[in-house]
């Protein structure tokens, strides 16, 4: 490998890092599906860490408001925490469909490009 390789791919394997907060692995060819794995496992704790609940008792289609009792409050800190953990900006139009794991995800990958 000549230098300027080197430097590309160390550039490349930082952005990756910085964005998924994994190593890029290119040799086992799992790297999306950890990527996937630790992206949505990191979405679930931000959710339950501001909506003061467990991991185990949320579901991806339990609504936030009516199954967990959040309020406004807690719904803009989970906005504001998904943004700052992946570097994006998430209009506030789409709260509606942030009611739930799965749309908190969709909206996430959607934003972000994933």
């Amino acid at each position: 490998m000549q230098i300027t390789d080197l430097r590309d791919h160390h550039a490349t394997r930082t952005r990756h890092e910085r964005t998924t907060g994994l190593r890029d692995d290119r040799t086992t060819g799992l790297r999306d599906d950890r990527v996937r794995g630790t992206r949505d496992d990191r979405i679930t704790e931000i959710v339950c860490d501001r909506l003061e609940i467990e991991p185990e008792e949320i579901a991806e289609t339990d609504r936030f408001v009516e199954e967990h009792g959040a309020d406004s409050l807690a719904l803009i800190g989970v906005l504001a925490a998904l943004e700052k953990e992946f570097r994006v900006t998430i209009d506030q139009n789409e709260m509606p469909r942030m009611a739930h794991l799965a749309g908190v995800r969709q909206v996430l990958a959607e934003t972000a490009g994933w």
